[in-house]
């Protein structure tokens, strides 16, 4: 009975079909053939399907053998040049670490300047095969690179998700799929003169390059600096912070890791901890071709006066006092910008290069937010467990405090938090209550300190227009990201969007300019430069500009013509003939042109 119900719906759906107009729908087949061809192509472009990566393992994390938690945990030992290693949440003992000294600093460089001379060979296909396992590397064991990161720099591990796994992924993808038509040769434009010329631009490796990157978050801010750099064929040095080195040679055996599984040698990637006096040995090195440099303002000074010993180019990104301006075309969307504001302002207790230090809301907006937020940051609770995790140390806790104190003193209401936090189960952890300051106006100093900690400020415009929102917005000297929040069809968007002195807007979001691999850099006190996106990989390269004969085969080559061949028979003739040349190339109308022409017969 099966069998024959089966011969049954056969026979019905082949009657079906064949009642079924498909001659009415054949105007589809045509773009529904190029769409799917279409989609082939692009996904064959983007990936390599064939070339799947390779798995590797590297050893785990050292873990220090007893628990022990510190008294005063800090990264400085009497008796002792090592560096100290500390959990910034609970005070435990993370083991010692040994700086590096000018000699082993010698080494580093050569050894990843002896690999670069065979790696700068390889194809950009042999470099995304390295990449591309990495990034499965980095994929299959997040939980143990977030939970390093949590331990060496006291962040959540969902802010560690958030900020190392998902952009340290996001630059290998875009790497992977557009790195090398970033570092293709570029073709540029002739002119008339030299028309039977062809030009074009080489990105060439630079040779060994360094970053000396911040504490904030230990694994992409040195694993970044690492990809662009390979790719670009170059060998590297990575500096990280004597805050949070513990965690270093792990995250560099991953990076090492990827070169070994496709054969190539570890030696490329080199990171090493320094204390200050002994940076200034790597910052003006004449092995390195190049620095990136993340970190203060005060420090970025000391580095590039080291580095122009040299003639070391610095690409410096040195934090912001980034604004969030609220319109008040933003107000039926409050909800939803309250939970942005909320992430970009507390994501790693604050500390973040990127993160929300000063809310701009226009008149009409201003007190539903301070209504909205107030509940919102008092409820915060603090712990690795919980909302909001420690700082990596309590060295800024009384400047924090004092930049509150002076803020409730000039007149702003203090709504929530404002000082550091004494955790009941974690006492020698560092952490500093989320705050919310409302009426903060921009000639209070916490209005234009970057604070670098879990601290909200709320600054009210005069009135609803763009350039009072901007007058706010632009005031600090920084000038690294903002965001703008308001209805697309409010004019007042595009003139903030356009107005605010920044080295990326992100429009109703936070950050993302980022987040996408778009060039990332400040302009004013947020530094110069950019990393990140192509300007990024091509700021690691030698710009070879190269000009050849188009028609060479033919004959076709510059030849020097009389009037200007030494020994130069008659000077006036020849400055006459030279001007003629240049009014053909570059006369305004034609009949200069013809009069140049003229004029070069005559002297020629």
């Amino acid at each position: 009975m099966a069998v024959e119900d089966i011969v049954g719906w056969v026979d019905q759906f082949t009657g079906l079909m064949r009642e079924f107009p498909i001659y009415d729908f054949i105007f589809l087949a045509f773009p529904l053939i190029c769409t799917v061809v279409g989609g082939l192509i692009l996904y064959f472009t983007h990936t390599d399907y064939w070339d799947k990566p390779k798995r590797y393992t590297v050893p785990a994390q050292k873990q220090p053998e007893e628990f022990k938690i510190l008294d005063n945990p800090t990264i400085k030992v009497p008796g002792t040049t090592a560096i100290q290693c500390y959990h910034p949440a609970t005070g435990q003992f993370l083991g010692l670490v040994n700086p590096s000294t000018p000699a082993g600093i010698d080494r580093a460089i050569a050894q990843a300047a002896a690999a670069q001379q065979k790696w700068a060979k390889t194809t950009f296909s042999e470099r995304r095969k390295v990449l591309r396992t990495m990034l499965q590397h980095v994929l299959e064991n997040q939980e143990q690179i977030c939970q390093v990161s949590s331990m060496d720099s006291g962040k959540t591990m969902l802010d560690a998700q958030l900020g190392e796994i998902m952009v340290t992924a996001e630059k290998l993808q875009w790497t992977i799929k557009h790195g090398e038509k970033a570092l293709r040769p570029s073709r540029r434009p002739t002119n008339l003169l030299m028309s039977y010329k062809k030009n074009t631009v080489h990105y060439e490796p630079l040779g060994v390059v360094a970053a000396l990157v911040s504490w904030n978050y230990p694994f992409h801010n040195l694993i970044g600096p690492i990809i662009s750099s390979i790719f670009a064929g170059n060998g590297i040095v990575v500096k990280v912070s004597e805050q949070t080195c513990w965690s270093a040679a792990y995250y560099t055996s991953i990076a090492r890791g990827a070169l070994v599984a496709h054969g190539h040698d570890p030696l490329l990637i080199q990171s090493i901890v320094c204390w200050p006096q002994t940076a200034g040995h790597l910052t003006s090195h004449p092995g390195i071709s190049h620095l990136t440099f993340i970190g203060s303002r005060p420090v970025c000074h000391h580095v590039a006066a080291s580095a122009a010993k040299s003639l070391i180019p610095v690409v410096a990104e040195l934090g912001g006092k980034d604004a969030a301006v609220i319109l008040d075309s933003a107000t039926p969307d409050l909800k939803r910008i309250v939970d942005i504001l909320m992430r970009g302002t507390f994501q790693a207790s604050g500390q973040n290069c990127i993160g929300i230090e000063r809310i701009v809301a226009a008149p009409g907006v201003y007190d539903k937010l301070v209504a909205m937020l107030e509940p919102r940051v008092n409820g915060l609770q603090m712990g690795l467990d919980k909302d909001v995790g420690a700082m990596v140390s309590d060295a800024s806790f009384t400047r924090l405090e004092d930049l509150v104190q002076d803020a409730v003193a000039s007149g702003a209401r203090l709504l929530a938090g404002g000082k550091r936090y004494s955790h009941p189960d974690h006492p020698r952890g560092f952490y500093f209550q989320p705050t919310l300051l409302a009426d903060v106006t921009p000639d209070m100093r916490i209005a234009n300190e970057e604070c670098f900690g879990p601290i909200m400020t709320l600054l009210r415009a005069p009135s609803s227009s763009a350039a009072d929102l901007l007058s706010i917005a632009n005031a600090p000297a920084f000038g690294l990201g903002a965001s703008v929040y308001g209805a697309d069809s409010d004019p007042a968007l595009k003139a903030v969007v356009k107005g605010i002195r920044a080295g990326g807007v992100a429009v109703n979001d936070f950050a993302v300019f980022y987040a996408v691999q778009l060039p990332f850099g400040g302009v004013g006190g947020s530094g110069y430069g950019r990393f990140a996106g192509e300007e990024g990989l091509r700021g690691l390269c030698n710009l070879k500009s190269v000009c050849e004969d188009r028609f060479g085969w033919l004959g076709v080559r510059t030849a020097i013509p009389p009037p200007a061949r030494y020994p130069v028979g008659s000077q006036e003739r020849g400055w006459r003939f030279v001007r003629g040349v240049v009014g053909l190339g570059y006369a305004l109308t034609l009949r200069e042109k013809v009069g140049a022409l003229i004029e070069i017969i005559r002297n020629g």
